[in-house]
Formats: C-alpha cells, structure tokens, sequence
C-alpha cells in the first residue's frame, strides 16, 4: 500500500476507534477493539494484538489472528525490544532480527509499539505481523503510535 492511502485510511481508523472506544475507560477492552479494528481494516495485519507484562513476563493479551505464544522469553524478540528501548521497532524482515521469537513461520516482518499507562510506565507492547517482508516504515509506526495513545 502507498505511504499516502495507508495514511489516509489510518486517519480514518483512528477517528473509528476513538469514537468507539470512547464506551468504556478499560484499557483491555480498548486492546480488544484497536486489534479487531486493525486487524480486519488494514489488510498486511497477519497477527495483530498486545502483549502485557505481568510481574516481569510478557503475556500475550487481547488479539486477533492465529494462535499466538503465550508467553515470550525475557530480554529476547522484537517485543522485548521496544519493552527495554521504550521505543517502537519497525522490522523489515524479522529472520535478520536478533532473538527473533517466531511464534509463526509465515510472519515476515514485524512492527511493534510500546504501550504507556497514565503514570508514564510502559505496560506492554502493540505487535503487528505480516505475511510478507518490508511491510511496515514509519507511516505504520507514526499512527500506530497515535492510535496506542487513545488506550489510556
């Protein structure tokens, strides 16, 4: 998709979700729905949805797409990464990534956000996986960032 349409149709998704959202405070059902709406509108999402770190682990959450690891090990894969940098990555191919955790052989490349509580702790990550190699570049990290801010 051209960096303008998928511009266009985050701008679009955004204003979906805060509209939707706006029902409830929860911040797991607000996960539930940011996941259901991206996975289903932006058609490269192969596996969309959060991790969230419980007492030092990072569990998996609320998600959309096949069967995902439940747990990932600490300090290794590309969630982990964004968890320990505090900034999002952006995967071209997710084979080159060090550490990589492959909870599925057909997920290419990989975008992940960390997701901040009102208090400024990161509390988990928004994952994203494609099927294909270079999905993702900074038009996907610069909404999904927005779009992550509507959680809290």
């Amino acid at each position: 998709m051209k960096a303008d349409t998928k511009a266009k149709r985050y701008l679009r998704i955004f204003d979906q979700i805060k509209g939707l959202i706006s029902a409830t405070t929860d911040p797991i059902s607000r996960m539930a729905t940011i996941s259901a709406i991206l996975h289903h509108k932006m058609p490269d999402f192969y596996w969309t949805g959060f991790y969230l770190l419980k007492e030092d682990l990072l569990l998996v959450g609320p998600y959309q797409g096949p069967v995902a690891c439940l747990k990932l090990k600490k300090d290794t894969g590309v969630c982990w990464a964004g968890i320990n940098t505090k900034e999002s990555v952006v995967v071209a191919d997710v084979a080159e990534f060090p550490g990589h955790i492959a909870c599925s052989s057909i997920s290419k490349s990989e975008v992940v956000v960390p997701v901040v509580n009102g208090a400024g702790e990161i509390i988990g990550v928004l994952d994203v996986d494609s099927k294909d190699l270079n999905t993702f570049d900074e038009t996907d990290r610069v909404h999904l960032e927005k779009i992550v801010e509507l959680i809290f």
